[in-house]
C-alpha cells in the first residue's frame, strides 16, 4: 500500500459500495462508490496511456473540485505520473511560468474559461500539446486539434481497456512510495512561487499519522471546496479519503457553499483563517440585525459558553451548577448556531494556512466545535506537528509528526528535517541552498519558541519581527490577529518594525461595514465612498482603540498599541498581487505600492496620497488615485522600556 491508486484499489476491494464522492448538480447530489470511481480512473488510465502519457510525466490539473478530477489525479498516478494543481482563478500570465518549468504537455481542464487560458498561452509553452476539458458549455464551435473533451477521453480508454489491462497492472505494481505524487507551488507570500515536490510516500506517512492521532476513518465526510492548489485541502480532500476510504463531498459553488455543507453535514472539517472570520462574521451580521431582546439572550450564552463551553469541550472540572447553565445556552444559542454554520456534525475541525488568534479560536470552542491549529508548509507537507488531542485554548501547535525532527535555531527559527520528504525546490537549486543547511535541516523562516513538554509555539515570519525604537518587540501578526478578530475589519497589515511606534493598514469587510452604515441611515455609492465616511472612520478608531485597552492591560503588549491608521480604499486582491491565491499579505509588496501612505503614517499628516494598481474583471488594467483621511485611535498608557545595549 505504497501509493494512492494502490489504497484506491483496496477501497473498492473493500467498501465497493460506500461513498467516495458526493457532488451536487443542479440542486441534487450525485453520488459516486469507490467501486464506480475505481473503474472510472482505469479507464482513464487507459486513455493516458494511449496519449502518450509517461511514467514521471507531470499533468497539471486547471479547474474547481469535481469528481472527474479527483480521477483524474489518480489516473495519472496510476501510470507513474505527477500530478500538477493549479490555482482556477488565476490569470494565463500566471501559469505560463509553472507549466513552461514543469515541461507540462498535458492539461485536465474544467470549462471553457480554462481552456482559453491555456489556448492563449500555447505560443509560449511549446510543451503543452494536450488539453482535455470537462465542461463543454460554450465550446460547441472550438475546432483546436490540442482539445478533448473528458467524454471522449473516455470512450477512447473503454475501446482499448481490454488490451491494455495487463500494462495497467504493471504500472500500478511498478508504483512505489519513492516515486514523485504531486507537485505544489509555495504561496509566493515573501517571494516568487516555488515549486516543491512531494512522494507518495511523504504524503501518506503525514495523513497515517492523522488518521491514528485523530481517530479518523471511513466513517468520515470532508467538504472539498477549497483551491486543489493549496497542499493543505490535497491531504483533506484527496489524500485523507484515499488512505482512510471516507467520503469527500463537493459544493456546487462558491455562492452554495454553506447551504450545501448544512445539507451533507461533514464531520471532518479544514479552514485556512479567512475562512472562519467569514462564518463568524456572518453570525455577527445577523445577530446584529435582531432585536435587543434576542442580542441580549446571545451576548448571555456566548459569554457564558466561552467561560465554560471551553472546558467542557477539554474535558476540563466543571461544576454542575455551570454544566447545567453550558447545557441550556448549547440548546439555545450554540447548537442552532452550528446548525446553521453546517457544522453541527463536525467531530475534527482544523484551520491551516496561517496562525489563528486567541479570540477566534475560543469563539469555535465556545461553540463546542473542536478547533485545533494545523502547522506545516509546502516543503515538509500538512501536519509537520500534531496537538495534543484537547489543546484547549493553547497556542501549542504540538509535537513533531512521526518521521520529522524539530529544532530551532540560535536566533529561534524553526526548523524541520525529514530525509526524503523534501528533495529541494523543483529545478531550483540556489533556492534550496537558500533554505536548508549542510545538516539537512529545513529553515521556515518561523520564528517560535519550545515549552517544557517540547511543543511548538509560533511567535510570526522571521523577517518581520523586530523592535520599536522604544525597545519593545514588534511581533505583526499577533496584533493583525486582534484586529481582524473585529466584524469590521477584513485585513490589515501593522508597521513598526525600527519605528517609534505602531500604526496600521486596514481593508474593511465591506458587508459588515455596509449593514452598519445602513443601520445609520449614511449615504455612499460604492467601497470607495464608504470607506471615505467620517463615521466609518469613527467606527474604525473604536475598534482599534478596544484593541488598544486589551494590550495596555499586558505588560509585554502595552509598547505595541495602535497609533494611526488608514482605510485603504480598494480591497486587497490577488489579481492585484498585494495577497497570494490563499489570501495572503504580502508584506513587501503592500510595503513597496503603500509607501506614500507609510509616510503620511508618520510623519504627523492629516491625509495620505493612495495610488495602487487594478486589474478589472475583463482583464484590462488602470490605477487608483485618492487622497484619504489618517486616523488616529486612543492610546493607554504603557511602560517605559530601554533598548537593550
Amino acid at each position: 500500500m505504497s501509493t494512492f491508486p494502490k489504497y484506491l484499489l483496496q477501497n473498492q476491494r473493500k467498501i465497493p459500495g460506500a461513498p467516495a464522492i458526493r457532488e451536487k448538480r443542479l440542486g441534487i447530489w450525485h453520488t459516486l462508490s469507490w467501486g464506480q470511481l475505481a473503474d472510472e480512473v482505469r479507464v482513464v488510465a487507459a486513455a493516458l496511456l494511449l496519449e502518450g502519457v509517461q511514467r514521471g510525466d507531470r499533468v497539471a490539473l486547471l479547474g474547481e473540485n469535481r469528481p472527474r478530477l479527483f480521477a483524474a489525479m489518480a489516473a495519472v498516478q496510476w501510470i507513474g505520473g505527477v500530478v500538477m494543481p493549479l490555482f482556477t482563478d488565476t490569470n494565463a500570465q500566471e501559469i505560463t511560468s509553472p507549466i513552461q518549468s514543469a515541461g507540462i504537455a498535458f492539461v485536465f481542464a474544467e470549462n471553457q474559461e480554462q481552456v482559453d487560458k491555456l489556448l492563449s498561452l500555447m505560443p509560449q509553452c511549446p510543451s503543452l500539446r494536450r488539453v482535455f476539458f470537462d465542461d463543454d458549455l460554450g465550446m460547441r464551435h472550438y475546432r483546436q486539434t490540442q482539445l478533448l473533451s473528458y467524454e471522449a477521453l473516455m470512450a477512447k480508454g473503454r475501446a482499448h481497456l481490454t488490451e491494455l489491462s495487463a500494462r495497467l497492472d504493471t504500472e500500478l505494481e511498478l508504483g512505489n512510495g519513492k516515486d514523485p505524487a504531486a507537485l505544489f507551488f509555495t504561496s509566493g507570500t515573501t517571494g516568487p512561487a516555488l515549486g516543491v515536490m512531494h512522494t507518495h510516500e511523504a504524503l501518506v506517512g503525514r495523513v497515517q499519522s492523522a488518521i491514528k492521532a485523530e481517530g479518523l476513518s471511513s466513517d468520515d465526510t470532508s467538504l472539498a471546496y477549497l483551491p486543489p492548489a493549496w497542499l493543505a485541502h490535497h491531504v483533506f480532500a484527496y489524500a485523507i479519503p484515499m488512505v482512510s476510504g471516507s467520503c469527500v463531498c463537493c459544493p456546487e459553488s462558491s455562492e452554495t457553499m454553506l447551504n450545501d455543507m448544512r445539507e451533507m453535514g461533514p464531520t471532518i472539517f479544514l479552514a485556512p483563517p479567512r475562512v472562519l472570520e467569514a462564518l463568524r462574521t456572518q453570525v455577527s451580521i445577523r445577530i446584529n440585525n435582531t432585536g435587543g431582546f434576542k442580542r441580549s439572550i446571545y451576548d448571555s450564552c456566548m459569554a457564558l459558553a466561552k467561560s465554560v463551553g471551553a472546558r467542557v469541550l477539554s474535558g476540563e472540572p466543571v461544576s454542575t451548577a455551570d454544566r447545567l447553565m453550558h447545557q441550556l445556552s448549547d440548546a439555545v444559542i450554540c447548537g442552532p448556531l452550528r446548525d446553521v454554520l453546517g457544522l453541527s456534525r463536525v467531530r475534527r475541525a482544523y484551520c491551516a494556512g496561517e496562525s489563528i488568534g486567541p479570540d477566534l479560536l475560543l469563539f469555535y470552542r465556545a461553540l463546542g466545535i473542536d478547533l485545533k491549529q494545523v502547522y506545516g508548509s509546502t516543503e515538509m507537507g500538512l501536519f509537520a506537528t500534531l496537538q495534543a488531542k484537547d489543546p484547549g485554548l493553547s497556542s501549542s501547535l504540538g509535537r513533531p509528526a512521526p518521521g520529522l525532527e524539530l529544532n530551532l535555531s540560535a536566533e529561534g527559527e524553526v526548523l524541520f528535517r525529514a530525509p526524503g520528504h523534501f528533495p529541494g525546490y523543483y529545478q531550483d537549486a540556489e533556492s534550496t541552498l537558500l533554505r536548508t543547511d549542510a545538516q539537512g535541516w529545513f529553515h521556515t523562516g518561523d520564528m517560535g519558541w519550545l515549552d517544557q513538554q517540547g511543543e511548538l509555539h509560533l511567535v510570526g515570519r522571521k523577517q518581520d519581527i523586530g523592535s520599536l525604537n522604544n525597545g519593545g518587540v514588534f511581533a505583526p501578526k499577533l496584533l493583525e490577529n486582534k484586529l481582524k478578530f473585529s466584524i469590521y475589519i477584513n485585513e490589515a497589515m501593522v508597521l513598526g518594525k525600527d519605528r517609534d511606534a505602531v500604526c496600521a493598514l486596514v481593508d474593511i469587510d465591506s458587508e459588515a461595514v455596509g449593514n452598519w452604515a445602513d443601520k445609520q441611515g449614511l449615504s455612499y455609492t460604492g467601497f470607495s465612498d464608504l470607506v471615505a465616511l467620517d463615521d466609518v472612520y469613527r467606527l474604525i478608531g473604536e475598534v482599534i482603540s478596544e484593541k488598544n485597552a486589551e494590550l495596555a492591560k499586558d505588560p509585554n503588549l502595552a509598547h505595541a498599541q495602535i497609533h494611526r491608521f488608514v482605510l485603504l480604499p480598494k480591497r486587497l486582491e490577488p489579481d492585484d498581487g498585494e495577497v497570494t491565491r490563499m489570501r495572503k499579505v504580502r508584506r513587501e509588496v503592500m510595503g513597496q505600492r503603500f509607501a506614500s501612505l507609510t509616510q503620511a503614517l508618520y510623519d504627523g499628516s492629516t491625509v495620505g496620497q493612495f495610488d495602487a494598481p487594478v486589474r478589472y474583471e475583463d482583464g484590462s488594467a488602470g490605477q487608483v488615485s485618492a487622497t484619504v483621511m489618517i486616523g488616529s485611535a486612543r492610546v493607554l498608557a504603557a511602560p517605559t522600556l530601554h533598548k537593550a545595549a
